[in-house]
């Protein structure tokens, strides 16, 4: 894993551009699912947002079907009441899944969902545009060239600056690039992601071929591996954890941490804690976030914080980042041992020796 030299705001929050757009985003964004709107509402809200806007992160992500739209309607209240502007602030959200499933157009990607969509989202958020609105997931009902001409449809009347994609496949990406391509429309710009120490195959391998033909960026969700990688889950699960406000919906992951995968993940966590704080004198949580940051194809790590000191604590992670040398990073993989093996010889992109693709 090669690092790229970082770029800072004036709050010193470090950033990079949006996969190939020209858009500016800071390393470490805050997103709303689970949490705000859902087990996080009210003044609360408005307390972390505002401490996440305080220390550098003017990113926000959300999506429809977050809380059932409350997610959407809870950040839109409180950007008004923080008085914040409009042009200091990147807010993204998402269609697909829907706020509601009355009919059978209210989720999916067709032209109608994702233009109904987008309005209704809009209206939540009480906003003329968001920078980015991303198609949450896949859909093999509907062409992808009614998928790509709606987006941009969208981009056109001014109500989303960019498109992208999350949980799609390479292939899937790939096509949409060909389809907007042939009719001369604007391609997704990124690719929202899961990614951590523990799930590496599809953004560093799968992958691969994007980022160097496309330039296409991450927006990671999930870095700490919905908080396994805090280390706060290895003696048990401690009330008032994601996991136990969300058991239903981490139920496998529970279930695995008592199978032999499980367990081998949390040696691996308790030996990453002690490398962590005996060699670079931070929490694992820290490391694992730096770790993704420091990934040239990451163009934004998502933070989630049910309090205002989680993401304070979490930021902790930007003095971590400049520690993390190749020769560090070697001695992580290490302890890993899960690095996704290279793609063969024949599906690599081939350069010139100026580093262009033909």
């Amino acid at each position: 894993m090669s690092t790229v030299k970082l770029e800072y705001d004036a709050k010193g929050m470090p950033f990079r551009r949006l996969g190939p757009s020209g858009l500016r985003v800071p390393v470490f964004s805050l997103g709303g699912w689970l949490t705000l709107g859902g087990t996080v509402v009210g003044d609360p809200v408005k307390e972390i947002i505002k401490v996440a806007f305080d220390n550098g992160i003017n990113m926000f992500d959300t999506a429809e079907g977050y809380a059932s739209g409350n997610s959407e309607i809870e950040m839109g209240r409180v950007i008004r009441e923080l008085g914040l502007r409009r042009t200091d602030l990147i807010i993204t959200t998402k269609v697909f899944f829907g706020w509601r499933k009355i009919s059978p157009n209210d989720t999916g990607l067709s032209r109608k969902h994702i233009i109904e969509g987008t309005k209704a989202s809009l209206e939540r958020l009480g906003l003329d545009y968001v920078d980015v609105l991303f198609a949450h997931r896949p859909d093999s009902t509907v062409p992808m060239e009614e998928t790509v001409r709606a987006f941009n449809w969208v981009i056109d009347q001014g109500w989303a600056y960019h498109w992208a994609t999350s949980e799609w496949s390479a292939r899937e990406i790939e096509e949409a690039y060909h389809v907007a391509d042939k009719l001369g429309l604007q391609g997704p710009i990124a690719e929202q992601c899961q990614h951590h120490m523990f799930h590496r195959e599809r953004p560093e391998k799968e992958y691969a071929p994007l980022y160097s033909k496309y330039q296409i960026g991450t927006t990671v969700w999930s870095a700490l591996a919905s908080g396994l990688l805090t280390g706060k889950y290895n003696n048990g699960i401690p009330e008032g954890s994601r996991f136990a406000d969300h058991k239903d919906f981490f139920k496998d992951t529970l279930n695995s941490l008592t199978e032999e995968d499980g367990k081998k993940k949390l040696d691996k966590i308790r030996a990453l804690s002690d490398f962590a704080e005996q060699e670079l004198g931070c929490k694992v949580a820290h490391l694992a976030l730096a770790w993704i940051a420091v990934n040239p194809n990451t163009s934004t790590v998502i933070l989630g914080a049910s309090r205002p000191e989680q993401v304070v604590e979490n930021l902790k992670a930007l003095e971590v980042i400049p520690k993390l040398t190749p020769a560090v990073l070697e001695k992580i993989e290490e302890i890993l041992q899960n690095k996704p093996a290279p793609l063969p010889l024949y599906s690599r992109p081939v350069l010139d020796p100026f580093g262009r693709r033909y």
